[in-house]
């Protein structure tokens, strides 16, 4: 199946109407979509179309019992003009843990892979040039058949789109910890990438941000105790020299850029941490003089430089210094744009041309 990807290319391009360095944030996509429908058991008929509306059924089981889980990747280009993915693998492998998780039939990985590739051949030249800029990519799986009843559909509908982006903060940024709502708890979806979690963060996340903050940092289900993560983000801390970050538990999203922060700070000689951290053990950190820093991680931010913390009446202020959450910044964005060692072997270069 995977040499039979169809590819029609659309006649009238909207690339001459994109500014490059002005990219208005999730609002610009490219000019095509790759598709695959789930039918009678089995993947069928892969194919990248010029983008357009796509037919939905008002009973699509989506929309009304939420079977919908997404990824988010980007694309980036070396000096020699070659695209590249980054760790495509392991997004493949979490889309199907959440597939598992939500009800919802696995897509095939070598698939996965090869439909990105050639998707991103197709649009390569919306890759914006510019340090910490990428292609986003947005592959995404969710339940088209119409039925109204509670029950796992049978038929699904595997998309990936595409929206040029510069970086996402350029500043550092402020988290307010909730004490009322919560993201996940244990038994949950938290460990799934589904789009109901962000759902439920939304009033939450507008609420912080009316109280002068970026983000939500999402608590314990229980106790409203133990840091998880934020909402864009996995979060780390450096205290007294380590680094530390809530274990992964099954409330958490298992984070491609997390677990890439982790192989690069360990590389660097810190001693990385995982571990239930409490908010309370933060405070005390803060106030014996042995929080460092703090920085979130995540595909669409890279790594988010956080300044301040506000949990119930107190503020937790960081340092204006953060030379390992920028430096690890500007390793991620050196590997991908291939100005770096890619010691590793993350990065995936795209160079069959296509006919």
């Amino acid at each position: 199946m995977i040499e039979n990807i169809k590819i029609q290319k659309t006649k009238d391009s909207r690339l001459k109407d994109l500014d490059f360095n002005n990219i208005p944030l999730g609002r610009s996509f490219t000019d095509h979509m790759f598709i695959c429908d789930y039918m009678d058991g089995t993947w069928v008929n892969p194919r990248i179309v010029p983008l357009d509306l796509i037919p939905t059924h008002p009973a699509a089981m989506a929309l009304h019992y939420g079977q919908a889980i997404f990824e988010g990747m980007k694309a980036t280009m070396d000096d020699e003009g070659i695209p590249m993915l980054f760790r495509p693998d392991k997004n493949a492998e979490r889309l199907n843990v959440s597939a598992d998780r939500m009800g919802m039939p696995r897509f095939p990985e070598s698939l996965f892979i090869e439909a990105l590739k050639q998707f991103v051949l197709v649009e390569k030249d919306w890759i914006p040039p510019a340090e910490g800029s990428a292609l986003y990519l947005r592959p995404f799986m969710y339940a088209d058949e119409p039925f109204i009843g509670m029950r796992a559909a049978t038929t699904y509908r595997f998309m990936v789109i595409a929206s040029p982006s510069g970086p996402m903060f350029s500043r550092r940024i402020k988290l307010y910890a909730e004490t009322k709502y919560i993201r996940a708890a244990d038994g949950g979806t938290g460990e799934a990438k589904a789009a109901g979690n962000y759902a439920a963060a939304i009033r939450p996340t507008e609420l912080a941000k009316e109280k002068g903050y970026d983000q939500v940092l999402w608590l314990d289900a229980q106790e409203f105790k133990y840091i998880q993560e934020v909402g864009t983000m996995n979060i780390f801390f450096k205290i007294d020299g380590k680094i530390y970050t809530p274990s992964l538990d099954g409330s958490i999203l298992s984070g491609i850029t997390r677990m890439s922060v982790i192989e690069l700070l360990k590389a660097d000689g810190y001693e990385v941490i995982e571990r239930p951290i409490s908010i309370n053990e933060i405070l005390m950190a803060q106030k014996s003089g042995t929080l460092e820093e703090a920085f979130g991680t995540g595909t669409a931010v890279g790594v988010a430089i956080i300044s301040e913390i506000g949990y119930k009446d107190q503020q937790l202020v960081f340092a204006d210094e953060n030379p390992v959450g920028l430096k690890i910044l500007n390793d991620l964005n050196a590997i991908r744009n291939g100005s770096l060692e890619d010691r590793f072997n993350w990065m995936v270069k795209i160079q069959n041309e296509l006919a």
